[in-house]
């Protein structure tokens, strides 16, 4: 079983100078009830589907699992998809051994910037770069899928 463990941070300062990557993305969901989520997105010129089940008491640690699928396929599932669509670009940004995706939402989602490290166990150390906020790991208004249902400029 594949396993997602990550923390999620608010980002407080400026990371696009340190951004190795940066890639724009669209995802809707087709099922948003959190015990399994079910989204399509097209991310760069590639497409998936990524099914996930609920996190943990703590929100850092829940089952994941991802496969490519053709680009022409996933735009035909966001015409199904529930309402609301996510938009943003993701930033790759390394930080000592780990790479931070920091997502700038577009949209409904406008002025949001979250930071994701993905981590080997809930407990491992990480290099906190100075642009890295408030920790939000388990704060589902943070989640995708509720941002597509609950935008931050409603909040």
């Amino acid at each position: 079983m594949a396993k997602e463990i990550e923390r999620k941070f608010l980002v407080s300062g400026d990371f696009r100078a340190s951004a190795e990557k940066v890639t724009r993305i669209t995802q809707g969901y087709l099922s948003s009830v959190p015990e399994r989520t079910v989204r399509v997105r097209i991310k760069g010129d590639k497409g998936y589907i990524t099914i996930k089940g609920i996190g943990n008491d703590s929100g850092a640690s829940r089952y994941e699992w991802e496969k490519e699928i053709p680009v022409p396929e996933v735009e035909e599932l966001l015409r199904i998809c529930e309402p609301g669509v996510i938009d943003k670009n993701r930033y790759l940004v390394k930080a000592g051994k780990h790479v931070f995706e920091v997502d700038e939402f577009f949209g409904e989602n406008q002025g949001l910037v979250v930071a994701e490290v993905e981590l080997r166990d809930e407990h491992e150390q990480f290099e906190k770069p100075v642009w890295l906020g408030e920790e939000v790991t388990g704060q589902v208004k943070y989640y995708n899928a509720m941002l597509m249902k609950h935008p931050f400029n409603r909040w």
